[in-house]
């Protein structure tokens, strides 16, 4: 399970995704990660790790400034009573904490079935920033680039408008 961004970067090298890596303070909350944004190009993200009452998981990754309405996404992903994943289950599946959910933590997903949901209206932009498994840092990469990540965690992620 990769748990350092320097590990996740040296993949993304490795796989041939071109990125830029933008050093900041920790940030828990869109609200807080909205005050480092300047100078990065692209658009930013809200991550969101939801269960529902058949303990089905979900990883729904949409723009940062988009509201959501729980019961909608739930009507669009089909699945009943959706809740927020615990902090702990987080953990034990994406190997990540809370504040750096991120769509990248799909690396580390290995014995659970996660369905990756892509907002439709995100992937329209040409650059995307996500939190590199840590909250510390963002990191830009194209739309076309977060689908060969997907490709090579071997993801295949359900693209739909949120």
């Amino acid at each position: 399970m990769l748990k350092t961004q320097e590990e996740l970067l040296y993949v993304l090298s490795k796989i041939g995704i071109n990125y830029k890596n933008h050093e900041h303070p920790p940030v828990y909350t869109v609200e807080e990660a909205d005050k480092h944004h300047e100078g990065i190009e692209g658009v930013h993200s809200k991550n969101l790790f939801f269960k529902d009452k058949k303990n089905n998981l979900f990883l729904v990754i949409t723009l940062s400034d988009k509201e959501i309405s729980i019961k909608d996404i739930a009507k669009k992903i089909d699945a009943k009573n959706l809740t927020f994943g615990k902090p702990d289950l987080l953990e034990e599946v994406l190997g990540v904490t809370p504040g750096a959910v991120t769509p990248f933590a799909v690396i580390n997903i290995r014995d659970y079935n996660v369905k990756i949901v892509l907002d439709e209206e995100m992937m329209g932009h040409s650059l995307l920033n996500f939190h590199p498994l840590v909250n510390t840092a963002t990191t830009t990469i194209s739309s076309n680039d977060l689908l060969k990540f997907m490709d090579y965690c071997n993801q295949k992620p359900e693209i739909i408008m949120l």
